[in-house]
């Protein structure tokens, strides 16, 4: 019988708003020329973490955030007959920031990059609340709230609501 291990506090919810706070100051200082951002939450938890850090963003700057998210299905992200994009969000010659929970190998904010692709984006980067460092898509975070090194097998939980906020390492 093998025993399961316990799950590994990382960020509990003071340190992630912290980590969000420090990147907004991040983002402001990288576009203060900017009037407008497009924060692109990947899925549920992007998009959770997207309003977050526009709520952030917003009380230190007079920069217009809008946020809409994209939904991935992770598994087979080849299937998507349609744009997973939300909303009928305007992209042209915008900076739009691509949030995440989790950085992991890149390969879900690559495929999230494909609604963009036809389109005349200013620039795009990505905010993660944690990057781990295993890349194996040319992808790579702009604002990092927490990065660590673990193994493959190693797997990372966020949890943005609830009693068991925060980050866990299993």
């Amino acid at each position: 019988m093998t025993a399961t291990k316990k799950p590994i506090l990382l960020l509990n919810a003071g340190q992630i708003e912290q980590k969000l706070k420090r990147m907004a100051y991040e983002i402001l200082e990288a576009n203060f020329d900017i009037k407008e951002l497009i924060f692109v939450g990947i899925c549920r938890q992007g998009e959770l973490l997207a309003k977050k850090l526009a709520a952030h963003l917003q009380d230190i700057s007079a920069i217009n955030v809008t946020i809409t998210r994209i939904d991935l299905e992770k598994s087979h992200p080849f299937r998507q007959a349609h744009d997973a994009l939300e909303g009928g969000t305007e992209f042209d010659n915008k900076v739009i920031i691509m949030v995440d929970d989790v950085l992991h190998t890149g390969k879900t904010i690559a495929y999230s990059l494909k609604p963009f692709l036809s389109k005349k984006i200013r620039k795009i980067e990505v905010a993660v609340l944690v990057d781990r460092s295993h890349t194996a898509f040319p992808i790579k975070a702009t604002y990092i709230g927490y990065e660590l090194s673990t193994t493959l097998s190693d797997n990372i939980r966020v949890c943005l609501t609830g009693k068991e906020k925060g980050v866990y390492l299993n």
